[in-house]
C-alpha cells in the first residue's frame, strides 16, 4: 500500500512539473518596444515583401499591437493598409482592439 502511494505521489509530482513548466513558458512577458519592428521598415516604405526577420518580429510583438495602436505617434505607422498587408503576408492576425 505504501508503494502505491509513493508511485501515485511521484506521478502527481511529475504531472505538476510538466504542467507548471508549460505555463511558465506561456507567461513569459514580451518587452513592448516598437523599435523591435525595425526590420519591417523596408517593407513599409518600399514595395518589397516583408523579410523573415520582419515576420518573426511581428509574431514576437503581437501581444503589443493594441498598446501600439493606443499611441497616436505609433498608430499612424501601424494602422495603415500597408502594415495590415504585411501582417497578413506574415500570417499574423491584425488585432481588433
Amino acid at each position: 500500500m505504501h508503494g502505491f502511494s509513493f508511485v501515485s505521489l511521484c506521478a502527481v509530482a511529475l504531472v505538476a512539473v510538466v504542467v507548471f513548466s508549460g505555463e511558465t513558458r506561456t507567461v513569459e512577458a514580451v518587452t513592448c518596444d516598437v523599435s523591435e519592428l525595425g526590420p519591417c521598415m523596408a517593407a513599409i516604405t518600399s514595395p518589397i515583401p516583408p523579410s523573415t526577420t520582419c515576420c518573426s518580429k511581428l509574431k514576437e510583438q503581437k501581444p503589443c499591437f493594441c498598446q501600439y495602436l493606443k499611441n497616436p505617434a505609433i498608430r499612424q505607422l501601424v494602422d495603415t493598409p500597408k502594415a495590415k498587408k504585411i501582417a497578413s503576408t506574415c500570417g499574423v492576425e491584425y488585432p481588433q482592439c
